[in-house]
């Protein structure tokens, strides 16, 4: 479980068909093997840890949903530690179980930041809501504008000089992970109204029956 508060971001040193190597430093404290970290919003399992850089397992489906398949040597990520049960719930709860990717569409400056508009698919729009929560490469944001098939929010200076959303341009992919809660919701939606038959009701009394008066 995460927050989507990057706490550092990290340098990609090395790409292998199951593994992925960064420098990072801030983002060591305390981490063992086997302990989970966010990269770029995508949940890795830790199997290797050096002086300033970690190694963490990188599956065939994570390269299918995420963007870290098209990472290269010397990129930056974001990078966040699992959420510490007790801890501060900053930003709102993150999985980080991307559920596909959307492509930056345009940035526009504002005063005082800058609003992205990025593209997502069709699944997702369910969840994207006016003012709901969205992780955009792991980072915790809200979303200001949703259209048909895309999506808005603003990017306050801090969050563009801390996180890699700084120096996304048009094009560009980015890993998206809707609101868990929102997830749950619809799902309760889907399922009460395949469940409403007019044999339940009428075995509620809500139908009246033949003997109704």
């Amino acid at each position: 479980m995460f927050t989507g508060i990057i706490e550092e971001i990290g340098i990609v040193k090395g790409i292998g068909r199951d593994r992925l190597a960064f420098e990072v430093v801030e983002a060591l404290e305390g981490m063992r093997e086997g302990d989970s970290i966010a990269v770029n919003g995508a949940c890795l399992t830790v199997v290797s840890l050096e002086k300033r850089g970690v190694s963490a397992n990188i599956t065939a489906e994570t390269l299918r949903r995420t963007n870290l398949g098209g990472l290269h040597r010397d990129d930056r990520v974001n990078l966040e530690r699992a959420l510490v049960l007790g801890g501060r719930l900053g930003g709102h709860l993150v999985l980080g179980h991307v559920d596909d990717t959307g492509e930056v569409m345009d940035i526009k400056g504002e005063e005082g930041g800058q609003v992205m508009r990025i593209s997502a698919p069709a699944k997702l729009m369910p969840y994207i809501v006016d003012k709901g929560s969205i992780a955009v490469d792991g980072v915790s944001l809200t979303v200001a504008a949703f259209e048909a098939f895309s999506f808005s929010v603003s990017l306050a200076p801090y969050t563009m000089e801390k996180t890699t959303l700084g120096v996304r341009r048009p094009g560009d992919v980015v890993n998206l992970e809707t609101d868990v809660i929102a997830k749950y919701i619809e799902r309760l939606k889907e399922r009460s109204r395949s469940e409403l038959t007019f044999e339940f009701l009428s075995e509620y009394g809500f139908t009246g029956g033949a003997d109704a008066g």
